[in-house]
């Protein structure tokens, strides 16, 4: 979140003779859902199968409030005037229990908690003034603060996703060293403390997701992509921190991956821009729990496609969100971000979170306006997961909070008929969408060895190295490998037309010569074959450069069908006519059984002016 400046505001006789009378009585919020949460295509879902729609705010504070420069204790050089001392804001002015209730007023069901790696390894306590209106927090470090009020948040029904908004517990989203992850700290450090911090709340299951990290972008020297494999590589870090997170911390958190929000430099004329999720639609993250994993991106009216959001030094002429109409509006909006979950069927598809966007109460600007009502439109009619930025303010402070509260503790804010959002919200907290059930669907799922192992299978990982010094990849437990590309090394995962085909346990066949074809069945003539034995089906597969060094496959839990067919993809792409899944080996020749088929074996040769990478598959019948 970029800083803002305030508008004016309404007075508080004004505001208070205006509130409206408390809505009745409703169904307490722990009642509606049942943790944990996981993932059906576009959907997430509890643990009944039901949708349950993330409808949120962020309630900041605990990632720091420090502008960068002046005395840390002058609120003066605080964001807005407003000194979190690290924690949540409104602890010094409101009781715990007030601010709940206000929140449940506002119709939400999950906050957003940032956090900073500061504030885990803080060992002071916070001062009594920053909990006045909380006395049983006194003398609590920061982290203890925040674990009081995680613990409020959930026994009070609340879903929680905890959010690495910051490595220090200074303001961000500019060039303040904050723009990466591993920004004055290593990647190593970085995903030691998730882990610390999914352990931490492992045993409060309200505690739904990891929001891995806020709005990476450029610093002063260089950019993060998407892919490369270098320090700077956001993908490559999402995968590591949510595996380690997944299978060292918390096994039933969401993982939530935000797009990349700014490259390049914000000149005319030099290449810059915000690619947000868009290269997900080539390269997207396979979880060892494939029913995890959710995007993220954040949207602002000041900001823009290629505008960085600045007045001044930074900024271009590139037009803000706010200067689209509302047919562009949506059209990007879908290309950014919404394609993930619109694109259905697809090894990216995913739900979308818009964990961040947001206005000022003061905001009289005719276009700002319009782009509230327009972006709010379009997530009611979208039905989007979605978290307002912020929740909890100071009056006089941010006038951007949905809540506002003075020093005696009186509450300001949306709440009240004179703030002109409200129309815009309430549409949106009511317009109707999906609930009830979700049924189960196909999973896709990309393998990528670009710059290493993916070995994706719980399984498999704790057996230990198949193949010693190759590149290797393996599927998520539940899914089978189905397709594979050429010179890329990547691989296509799926679970289609059939349940969890493996037989109980952890047995095994690593493949790396023809041993298991049978006289008679040569199905890639002149071609060396890796073919799976009988009732076994393809799960992973290893590298060595572009050679094929080894097949993985694993025993099924029912006979297999033995009838098939050779798919050759040396030549040109060789996939079904719907190309379910989608493009998992962009630029690449594929190869990919029918969705009713299990890959039973892999042909490739090693002649003269051959790379050895993979030619042909062998698809056979499930059944």
């Amino acid at each position: 979140m970029l800083a803002t400046t305030p508008g004016p505001t309404a007075t508080a006789q004004q505001l208070t003779a205006q509130r409206p009378t408390a809505p009745p009585a409703a169904t307490p919020l722990a009642d509606t859902w049942q943790p944990p949460l996981s993932t059906r295509g576009r959907y997430i879902v509890d643990a009944k199968g039901d949708r349950f729609r993330l409808k949120s705010a962020n309630w900041d504070g605990a990632q720091g409030s420090w502008t960068g420069s002046g005395a840390k204790d002058d609120p003066a050089n605080h964001h807005s005037g407003q000194n979190s001392y690290g924690i949540p804001l409104g602890l010094d002015r409101v009781p715990l229990a007030t601010l709940l209730a206000d929140f449940h007023r506002l119709g939400i069901n999950s906050i957003r908690l940032p956090f900073s790696n500061e504030m885990i390894h803080t060992s002071a306590s916070v001062p009594d003034r920053a909990v006045a209106a909380n006395l049983q927090l006194r003398g609590k470090t920061p982290l203890q603060v925040f674990d009081a009020v995680v613990s409020a948040l959930t026994g009070d029904g609340f879903a929680v996703i905890l959010n690495n908004h910051t490595n220090t517990s200074r303001w961000c989203c500019g060039i303040d060293g904050n723009e990466r992850w591993n920004s004055g700290q290593s990647t190593q450090a970085w995903t030691d403390d998730w882990v610390f911090m999914a352990r931490r709340y492992a045993d409060d299951p309200r505690v739904v997701g990891a929001d891995l990290y806020n709005e990476v972008r450029r610093d002063v020297f260089d950019d993060p992509n998407w892919g490369l494999g270098d320090e700077h590589d956001w993908y490559a870090a999402a995968q590591r921190a949510a595996d380690r997170i997944l299978t060292e911390g918390d096994p039933d958190l969401l993982i939530v991956i935000e797009g990349i929000n700014w490259t390049g430099l914000p000149v005319d004329g030099l290449p810059h821009g915000r690619p947000t999720l868009a290269p997900a639609r080539t390269l997207s993250h396979t979880l060892v729990d494939t029913h995890k994993l959710v995007y993220s991106a954040h949207f602002y009216g000041y900001t823009g496609p290629r505008h960085s959001g600045a007045t001044g030094i930074g900024e271009t002429h590139d037009p803000r969100y706010q200067d689209l109409s509302r047919e562009d509006l949506f059209r990007v909006l879908s290309d950014q971000a919404f394609f993930v979950a619109e694109d259905t069927g697809k090894h990216y598809t995913a739900p979308v979170w818009i964990s961040e966007f947001g206005i000022g109460s003061g905001e009289t600007g005719t276009a700002s306006r319009a782009w509230f009502a327009n972006i709010t439109d379009y997530f009611a009619d979208h039905d989007a997961d979605f978290a307002y930025w912020p929740l909890v303010g100071w009056e006089g402070g941010s006038d951007w909070s949905l809540l506002r509260y003075d020093a005696a503790g009186r509450r300001y804010g949306i709440l009240d008929q004179a703030d002109w959002r409200a129309t815009a919200w309430q549409r949106l907290m009511t317009a109707p969408g999906r609930s009830g059930p979700v049924a189960p669907v196909t999973s896709w799922r990309m393998l990528d060895t670009d710059h290493g192992d993916r070995v994706q299978s719980r399984i498999e990982r704790a057996r230990g190295d198949w193949d010693p010094g190759a590149y290797k990849a393996t599927c998520p437990d539940g899914l089978r490998l189905i397709g594979l590309g050429r010179t890329t090394g990547r691989g296509l995962c799926t679970d289609a037309t059939a349940d969890d085909l493996r037989a109980p346990g952890t047995a095994h066949t690593v493949v790396t010569d023809a041993r298991y074809v049978p006289a008679g069945g040569d199905w890639a003539s002149g071609y060396t074959k890796f073919q799976c034995p009988t009732d076994t089906f393809l799960i992973g597969y290893s590298r060595r450069d572009a050679r094929v060094s080894a097949a993985l496959c694993a025993p099924a839990r029912a006979p297999l069908g033995t009838t098939g067919r050779t798919v050759w993809f040396d030549r040109s792409d060789n996939r079904p006519a719907d190309a379910a899944g989608g493009d998992f080996a962009h630029g690449d020749y594929k190869g990919q059984c029918a969705a009713g088929e299990y890959a039973a074996g892999i042909a490739f040769t090693t002649r003269v002016g051959s790379s050895g990478s993979p030619d042909a598959l062998l698809c056979r019948g499930l059944t």
